[in-house]
């Protein structure tokens, strides 16, 4: 986002597996200057393998098997996409991404995991979940814990993972009070592999918690709650996971890399064997000069050599050779806290050994999880006396937390003498202008916005929705954009990449909402900064502030408190997954929302930099009312009260509160009644008669509509808030 370095190059990470995690990491700790970083993945988390049985088992929560990639690619200064690689065109160096437009790449690294996925077995895909990839696995698992279902439960698969999930299983089953019975298939010999001694004790195990093993059999197909065999037999099934022919994504066959069974051949170096650009790690890699089971160990110690490799690639030097150990130690857990620690054909179990499986894991995630804190601001030596005060302690947020102060804006107002025309109904205070053509009406206004994600394409998404809001909040259909792009310095090949997903994202929403993008500028500059001027027609009135009537209803269409959550986000203190979340809401443009608005709303302001309470205000003192919000009922984004909690608020939040100059409650949640909003929801002012169906059709219609207030006749202050 903010470079001191033009940017050169563009490494892409494919997954966010855990060799490219820990990559995340030490490049965070030494980044190479001019070269900027790319994560690509569906989540905004990745679960940790190591921790899974215990999750199934009841030992760990979802938080404590969740590496976050949110906040490791924020200390990595990466940008993080959130999407699934579907292709790669080698010759054009691109690739295709659901739901964006090409990524382009100098350097591209894979590390896209396996899956236990059985699509040739009828019936698995509708009624099965796949071991991997963790993610849906995990998700699919906890819903029917606490489903409380007593239904069997089946493991196809009878490997070391098989197991291991059948006897977690059990014990979490068990340890709730819902006793189920638990089974394994195995289309061979169970155990098939390993250690004598080790298969030894868990087959032990499995009778000890009378868990049924069918060996030599094989599932022929699925039904709602049976497995039907391959001699015919039927297992009775509510739940059945897939841990068995772990295999690659079938989409590496069309790459046209080497590949070794469908995984990606690497040599020594982790390099794909016939495209020097692009690097692979974790198990959907093949080490051709080592061979090597599917285990998380060896992408672990790949991570060092692979960040070696790629910085070695950037300043041409020497580049190092991945060797991986023969033997390695295994911790199978048995279920309850016990494991079996299995190295050189010797198996030892205990508690010991779940202690140490649980020290070492905690480790690994903490290590994530928790990296250096990132330095706050510092004067240099010798500055101007104020310069440390104005500085503050923290960077200055990005969106509409970067805004100018309502005070501030107030005053330079009202200083300016704005000049009159019969052509302008209304100039500042609204939403937007509104210019009057002889029978035709037209609404222009315009906005840009400091880049606080570091992907141009989802931040011009978002300033274009953003810009568009105070179209619709007139109420007015959208007409034009013109954009203003500035970028960070690079060069000639990047600066083309990143305006063509800026132009993508302005076209996508141009025709998403019905407005066409008809020109624009752009320039170079510190950082990047996207904005719009916007034009819209009006068939109506305008839904100007002081539209607004004594008795008429308060709603909102969306959660508040983005500005804190980003906030928190720069300072690496937000939940990954909480920030994805906000971050689609703002990318999402509330065509239906505004349309269904327009026809019933009195008045209507889109909630933006000075925060539901600010805009509220704004309106009930254009129309000489006041406005009564309760807090209590204005919904929240997930992770926002509790960051609010912690003393964490946006750059502008301070002004706007000061602004205000009314009494607010001592909360969180009125905190957040001044947590400036990108791309935010809307506030309307509903006739009463209105409200129930207005609330159910934006419902419908996917918006978060909800009451939150009343206007009342004037008493003393714009805003009462309780």
């Amino acid at each position: 986002m903010n470079s001191d370095m033009p940017f050169v190059s563009e490494i892409v990470l494919i997954g966010g597996g855990h060799a490219h995690a820990l990559f995340l990491r030490q490049w965070g700790m030494n980044p190479v200057p001019g070269a900027r970083l790319t994560l690509i993945n569906p989540n905004a988390t990745a679960p940790y393998t190591g921790m899974l049985p215990g999750y199934v088992a009841g030992h760990y929560g979802r938080d404590d098997l969740e590496i976050d990639l949110v906040r490791l690619a924020r200390f990595a200064g990466a940008r993080m996409i959130f999407g699934h690689v579907t292709a790669i065109d080698r010759a054009a160096k691109r690739l295709s991404v659901t739901n964006r437009p090409d990524v382009a790449y100098d350097i591209a690294s894979l590390d896209i995991g396996i899956t236990s996925d059985m699509p040739d077995i009828p019936g698995f895909r509708e009624h099965a979940i796949a071991a991997k990839p963790l993610g849906p696995f995990a998700a699919r698992w906890q819903a029917f814990v606490e489903a409380r279902k007593n239904g069997p439960v089946c493991v196809i698969g009878g490997g070391i993972a098989g197991v291991e999930l059948a006897l977690a299983m059990h014990h979490r089953l068990a340890a709730q009070g819902t006793p189920t019975p638990v089974s394994i298939i195995e289309s061979g010999d169970l155990l098939t592999g390993t250690a004598p001694a080790t298969a030894q004790k868990l087959r032990a195990e499995l009778t000890a918690a009378s868990i049924e093993i069918f060996e030599n059999a094989r599932a022929t197909s699925l039904q709602a709650d049976t497995i039907t065999l391959s001699d015919g037999r039927t297992i009775a099934a509510q739940f059945t996971v897939g841990a068995a022919g772990a295999r690659p994504f079938g989409w590496l066959e069309n790459t046209g890399l080497t590949l070794t069974n469908g995984y990606v051949s690497v040599d020594a170096t982790l390099r794909s064997l016939n495209d020097p650009a692009i690097y692979a790690v974790g198990d959907c890699a093949h080490l051709s000069h080592a061979p090597r089971p599917k285990a998380g160990v060896f992408a672990v110690r790949a991570a060092p050599v692979l960040a070696a490799n790629i910085r070695a690639d950037l300043i041409e030097t020497a580049r190092r050779s991945f060797t991986p150990q023969k033997h390695y130690l295994k911790l199978v857990s048995l279920g309850r806290k016990e494991a079996v620690a299995d190295k050189y054909g010797l198996a030892i179990d205990g508690a010991w050994a779940w202690t140490w499986k649980d020290r070492i894991d905690r480790r690994f995630m903490d290590r994530l999880n928790h990296p250096p804190k990132m330095q706050p601001p510092v004067a240099p030596k010798n500055a101007a006396k104020g310069v440390s005060k104005t500085l503050g302690s923290k960077p200055m947020c990005g969106g509409c937390g970067s805004k100018v102060g309502a005070n501030v804006l107030d005053t330079a107002l009202s200083a300016l003498d704005m000049p009159t025309s019969p052509d302008i109904i209304t100039a500042t205070g609204d939403d937007a202008a509104v210019l009057s053509f002889g029978s035709v009406q037209q609404v222009i206004s315009t906005d840009h916005l400091r880049a606080f994600w570091d992907d141009p394409y989802l931040m011009t998404r978002i300033a274009a929705i953003h810009a568009l809001g105070d179209v619709w909040a007139m109420g007015a259909a959208p007409q034009t954009l013109l954009a203003q792009f500035t970028l960070p310095r690079m060069s000639e090949p990047l600066q083309a990449d990143w305006l063509r997903e800026c132009l993508a994202a302005a076209s996508d929403v141009a025709r998403e909402t019905g407005a066409a993008l008809v020109g624009g500028h752009t320039t170079q500059g510190a950082e990047l900064t996207l904005g719009f001027t916007a034009t819209g027609t009006l068939k109506t009135a305008a839904k100007t502030l002081a539209r607004a009537q004594p008795g008429d209803i308060l709603i909102v269409t969306r959660p508040i408190g983005s500005g804190t959550l980003m906030a928190a986000e720069m300072a690496g203190e937000a939940q990954g997954d909480d920030i994805a979340s906000v971050l689609q809401a703002m990318a999402t443009a509330p065509v239906k929302t505004a349309e269904i608005l327009a026809q019933v709303a009195h008045s209507l302001t889109d909630i933006t930099g000075f925060g539901l309470a600010g805009h509220a205000a704004r309106m009930a003192f254009a129309a000489g009312l006041s406005a009564h919000i309760d807090s209590a009922a204005v919904p929240l984004y997930s992770g926002a009260e509790t960051l609010a909690a912690n003393g964490i608020a946006s750059t502008i939040a301070p002004a706007n509160r000061a602004a205000l100059g009314v009494a607010m409650p001592d909360t969180a949640r009125a905190a957040l009644l001044v947590d400036p909003q990108t791309a935010g929801g809307f506030l309307a002012a509903i006739p009463p008669d209105a409200l129930r169906t207005t609330i159910a059709s934006l419902i419908d219609a996917g918006a978060t509509a909800t009451q939150i207030g009343h206007l009342t006749p004037w008493s003393d202050h714009p805003i009462v808030v309780t």
